[in-house]
Formats: structure tokens, sequence, C-alpha cells
């Protein structure tokens, strides 16, 4: 454009010729013509390149991809498919892959099987809506590489985030990661969007209907917000929750990180989600932080009493001491027949009876398993000794490391005293010891039993006791007064002893 200006000028204020003008700006006499014409370039005619070595695979790609019209969507041709078929079914075409890319993307765009989609951008109040999500990611705890599915609830306002793991998305942590979301913001959101989970969702109904579990509705309704589910397979209709996991795993979550303990884990997730407050997201003014500050003012209050978060089931005890829990069996201490009330947690399973919490155990996320706790046997072992030695709560205890190697040395020197049966009641009876004591301090008392070499029940009992008043606080001194003048010496047995040396040994004392 600038060079036709050029030309222009010249011919009309410089006086000189087409020929002048092409020589002195080293162009083509027929340029020159076309810009005294007109001021605008004329637009070029781009040549039809010719293919001769795509030309007798052009059909073959063409019918590949009409038939792929009618085929379920992802299983349809790629390009580097339909070059595989192309060197199988036509090896005397020589055709490179690129040249086959090329040409099937101006295929595909033409016959509309690349459906290229318009975003509208969304703008959204302070306070207004948070979109939720789980995703996926590894962390090594205690050594080994465990698969931890990470909640996220993404605030669209301020594009605060917050990030908590659990070793399964059950519904019990997709509620208990809801209620920390809210302390961890300040409040609570007036729209909460999610995908379609199984969490909250029962059944997909008609358009944007859903058929909610009766559990979420509850815990929607005590946190007074309401709930919006995306369309099937339409994850950008959540695009800022999708996202801030992506960045969050990649940003925070690189290199694996190692640490001890599923509570490790979270602690330093919510100390990376607290560092993310520094930053900018795109083109905005304020930190995500400052952001937050401003947003807290316009949500809902929290509410005044907690939700309980755990699912309630009452099953009854059955012949081998265990309720069964969704699929799982977890020992208590009641008898057969029984009905308790379970409350399953996201991490543990609490069994009930009258008002009293009898066991706890850790949750098991596999199926038909047996969670046993040796203790709630031990009265039945005192019947039973036999079984002790092959029972399967005595073979978890020692898969735990709760069972240390000198409660086996123990139990070994009992039966050598005492014989088989009587041996393994004995140390049934010291375990139950345990329950008083402490089992940590019950391995203390039997390691000094034996170093003293004493194989009895009773001292044990003596040794635990001698512990547990050693630890008492000293006693304040006490003046006694005048009580003194009754003190008297202690009694000595030197007179008896001078008797026993002045004996002749005849009955005649010297």
């Amino acid at each position: 454009m600038e060079l036709f200006e050029q030309i222009r000028r010249e011919y009309e204020h410089g006086g000189g010729t087409i020929r002048g003008i092409a020589k002195k700006l080293g162009i083509h006499r027929r340029m020159v013509r076309e810009a005294v014409l007109s001021a605008v370039p004329v637009g070029r005619k781009t040549p039809v390149r010719e293919r001769p070595k795509l030309e007798p695979a052009m059909a073959f790609v063409d019918a590949v991809l009409e038939a792929d019209k009618q085929a379920p969507r992802k299983q349809r041709h790629t390009a580097h498919r339909i070059w595989c078929r192309i060197r199988a079914e036509m090896p005397e075409v020589e055709v490179a892959e690129s040249t086959i890319r090329r040409h099937v993307r101006e295929r595909k765009l033409a016959l509309a099987l690349l459906h290229r989609e318009t975003f509208i951008p969304q703008s959204y109040v302070w306070g207004g809506e948070a979109q939720v999500d789980w995703y996926e990611a590894y962390a090594d705890i205690c050594g080994e590489r465990e698969l931890a599915y990470v909640f996220c609830m993404r605030s669209m306002a301020s594009g605060g985030a917050f990030h908590c793991a659990f070793p399964h998305a059950s519904q019990q942590a997709f509620l208990e990661a809801h209620e920390q979301a809210f302390l961890y913001f300040g409040g609570v959101f007036s729209v909460l969007r999610y995908d379609n989970l199984k969490s909250a969702v029962k059944k997909i109904l008609r358009g944007h209907q859903r058929e909610e579990t009766t559990r979420f509705i509850a815990f929607r309704s005590h946190g007074g917000f309401q709930s919006e589910f995306c369309t099937p397979a339409e994850g950008h209709e959540k695009g800022g929750v999708e996202g801030e996991g992506g960045y969050f795993r990649r940003n925070h979550m690189v290199p694996v990180p190692q640490v001890a303990s599923w509570e490790a884990l979270n602690l330093f997730l919510l100390e990376a989600s607290r560092q993310d407050e520094q930053r900018l997201i795109g083109e905005r003014a304020q930190t995500v932080g400052a952001g937050m500050h401003l947003e807290r003012e316009h949500l809902q209050a929290l509410a005044e009493e907690g939700f309980d978060l755990a699912a309630i089931h009452f099953p009854h005890v059955n012949a081998s001491g265990c309720v069964k829990v969704l699929t799982n069996f977890y020992s208590v201490p009641l008898p057969v027949g029984v009905e308790v009330q379970a409350k399953v947690h996201s991490s543990y399973v609490e069994l009930w009876h009258q008002g009293e919490c009898v066991a706890r155990h850790e949750r098991c996320f596999n199926r038909q398993q047996k969670v046993l706790n040796l203790e709630h046997y031990l009265e039945a072992l005192t019947k039973k000794p036999g079984a002790f030695a092959g029972s399967t709560p005595l073979e978890q205890w020692r898969a735990q490391g709760r069972w240390p190697v000198s409660f086996d040395r123990y139990w070994e020197m009992l039966k050598q005293r005492r014989g088989q049966q009587p041996g393994t009641r004995a140390m049934i009876e010291v375990l139950l010891l345990g329950r008083q004591h402490g089992y940590p301090q019950l391995q203390v008392s039997i390691e000094k039993a034996l170093e003293m070499s004493c194989f009895d029940v009773e001292a044990v009992r003596l040794l635990l006791e001698a512990e547990r008043n050693g630890k008492r606080e000293p006693r304040e001194a006490v003046e006694v007064g005048a009580l003194r003048v009754y003190d008297r010496p202690q009694p000595t047995t030197r007179n008896y002893d001078q008797l026993l040396e002045n004996y002749s040994g005849n009955g005649v004392i010297q």
C-alpha cells in the first residue's frame, strides 16, 4: 500500500513517466500502471498447486471421510489411521503422512466433520457462583505412591480455589470437603455448579433436570445454596474449575509431593491454595486474595449448627462378631444378634450401641473384606483358647504392627510353664489388661517381666500398677508436730543374732 502511494505521488507531482518511475523504484512497468489506475492494489490469485502424489489417494480419503459420518464419534478415522490404511491397501501410492494430514483437515472442514463451537465470555457477581469438581493426582504417602482424589471448589468472581485430597471420592468425602471449603472461603455461595457426579445425582432426566440423592438434598437445604448441573460430556460449562485443577496439579504437585500421611497432604494442599491467593489471573487488576476479601462480604453466612455428614446404617451382629456395613464387615464387641448403629464417615466407620461408641475402624473401600480388632474377641477367646493362634484378628494385628515380638516371647514362656491351653488362656488375660492401661504400656511391662523372668499374669498387673503409681505427683509433706513423742525405734534382730552366736549346739547356751 505504501509503494502504491509513492508511485502515485511520483506520477502526479514528480512529473515522471511510467518507464522513469519503474526504473527509479526498481519495479515493473505493469505495477506502475496498476498504481496509476487504482490506489488500492488488486487482489492476486493464488495458483492451485498440483498434487501428483496425493491425487491417486484423494478418492480413497474422501470415501473414508464420507463413511465416518455414520460412525460413532469416538470411532472415526484420524489422519494417521488413514495414512496407515493407504500404506497397507494402496502400496503403490507413496505419499507423506504430513500431506495426508493437510488434505484430511481440509476435507473435514469442508464436510463439517470438525465441530467448532463459539464460547460466550461470562461475568460473575461477588458470591454468586462457585464450580465444584474432582480430579486425580498421585502422592507419595509414607513411601508408597497413592492415587489421591482431589476435591476442588473455585469461586468464579474472585478466582480463589480450595483443594483437599481423599483416598476415595465417596459421598461422605464429597460433603466433608464442602464444609471445609465453606470455612476456607468464609461463607456459602448462592449457586454451586457440578457435573453429574454420583455423590449428588442419582439419575439424569430430560434437559437440566436431575434426580438428586437424598443425602445431597438434605446437605444443600442445610447449607442454603442452589445447585446446577452441566450437560453430560460438556465440561466447558464449568471450565473455570476444569482449568483450575490442571493449573494446580502442574504448579504444586510437580514433582510428586512426599508426605507422611493424608493429613499432611491436605496441609500441603491448603498451604498451596493460600500461596495462589497472591497471583493475578489474566488481565484482572487485583490479586486472587484481594478478590476473596471483597467477596467474603457477599457470601451467605455459615450454618450455626453442623450437618451430620455420616451415612447411617443399622446392621446386626453376625456369628463372627461382625456387622456388615455397605460391602464390608467390621468387628464389634457385642453379642450375636444385637442391632448397632453404624456411622460411615469419609475415612472411618463408627459403631454405636445404646448411645455409646463401642468400636471405631478405618474405612475399607474394597469389597467383601473383614476389618477385625483382636481386642473385640478376647472374652470369647478365654473360652476358646485353641482358636487364638490361628485367628484372623491376630493375623491382622501382626500385619498392622500391633503385635510386637515381646508378646510372642512371653506367650511362648507361658505355654512352656503352664502348658498349651492354660498358657494361651493366661496370655489372653494379660492382653485384657491392655484395655485398662493401654497396649503401649502393656508392651513395656511385658518386656520388664521378660527381663525379670516373671511369667505370671499378676506379675504383669503389678508392673502396670507400679508404673501407673510411679507417675503420680509427689505428695506434700505434713508436719506432725507433737505426735513425735510417740515415735519408737524400728525393731531389730540384733539380740536374736547374739543368742545364736552363744548357742553351742548341744542345747546349752554358753
